[in-house]
């Protein structure tokens, strides 16, 4: 398995054939865990982490409980094959930028990946397309059990799973929705989603986690609280706030077309045109046409579009993805031409 692999198909996870599939892209959960015996990264030499990445490693590719996971030493990869784990949701922006003794051992599917020496030792994840919250959970948990089996977890009767950060302690769980919410951001109604989901100890953030702002309307949610609750209770309010967003979103949607129904569809049919015709067109400007597009296949606007095509090309069209289909370094303004050029053939254009 290359990162080459990758990128011949879209992961499970965008494929858009999950519930809710409208508005909810995936559901994700990252498990936070540390092995018992070594220092916590923020403590560790240069030594002791490689230690860490050889024992975690060893334990990773040996095990069978689990789907076959293929390991890709970070300090082994470019730059750009980097930032298309980034843009695959399959690393963080932090753990790209480790300079030795890091890796991601990945499932064929993408559903299961595991990041090896981020900020803790490792961050076991499992991404799901659409609203499968539950699922998502069992999966997560299978894994960790088999990992479990063959890694002595740090753990503590009390407090549950010992963490580098003070805020992950207890379950070490981290549940993220990623929701498409156009309508409510053209009505201006989503400052009311973010109040309501800080009023309940949720925490919403951009497309690509932590640190990064909402672009194409795309917004995580993810609890904020570890401690104290088990993994079923966080799964369980996460079950009871996302169809609530669901529901108000599709109101939304419904009232727009009601109401500004030739406006709202002029939106939609001018980002179809840029996006099938444009020359030279920005990552962020991509993201905002695909968002209008999206937005009008749901709706019925736009026929005999695939869903799927889409997602993928919100991915695709990023720049690591874009300069490894290109299989050549861009500079900033060659890459806004080549996307306008891959967009216009993807979607079948001139």
């Amino acid at each position: 398995m290359r990162i080459e692999d990758l990128i011949k198909e879209p992961g499970e996870w965008l494929r858009g054939t999950g519930p809710e599939g409208d508005i909810v892209i995936s559901s994700r959960i990252r498990l936070a865990r540390n092995v018992q015996g070594f220092p916590f990264l923020t403590r560790a030499d240069a030594k002791e982490r490689a230690r860490v990445e050889a024992f975690i490693r060893g334990k990773l590719e040996g095990n069978r409980t689990v789907p076959k996971l293929h390991y890709f030493p970070l300090a082994e990869l470019s730059a750009v094959d980097r930032l298309v784990l980034v843009e695959r949701h399959l690393i963080s922006r932090e753990h790209a930028t480790s300079e030795q003794n890091a890796g991601v051992a990945i499932a064929k599917d993408e559903c299961v990946s595991v990041m090896v020496n981020e900020e803790d030792h490792l961050r076991i994840q499992v991404i799901r397309s659409g609203f499968l919250a539950a699922e998502t959970w069992d999966q997560a948990s299978q894994v960790d059990d088999a990992i479990g089996k063959k890694v002595p977890f740090s753990f503590h009767p009390e407090f549950g799973f010992l963490t580098a950060c003070p805020t992950n302690v207890g379950t070490g769980m981290r549940i993220s929705v990623l929701l498409h919410l156009p309508a409510l951001v053209l009505t201006k109604q989503i400052e009311k989603v973010f109040h309501a989901l800080g009023r309940i100890t949720f925490t919403v953030r951009g497309l690509y986690g932590e640190g990064t702002q909402a672009s194409g309307d795309f917004y995580q949610i993810s609890n904020q609280v570890t401690l104290g609750k088990a993994e079923q209770d966080l799964v369980q309010d996460m079950r009871n706030v996302v169809p609530e967003i669901v529901r108000f979103e599709r109101t939304w949607r419904k009232r727009l077309m009601d109401e500004n129904r030739r406006k709202l569809e002029d939106r939609i049919w001018r980002a179809w045109a840029v996006l099938r015709h444009a020359r030279w067109i920005t990552s962020e400007e991509t993201l905002e046409y695909l968002s209008f597009v999206r937005l009008g296949v749901h709706l019925g606007v736009l026929q005999g579009v695939e869903l799927g095509t889409v997602n993928e090309l919100f991915v695709f069209s990023q720049p690591g993805h874009l300069q490894k289909t290109m299989n050549r370094a861009l500079e900033a303004g060659d890459r806004d031409a080549a996307r306008a050029d891959w967009i216009r053939k993807r979607l079948g254009a001139e």
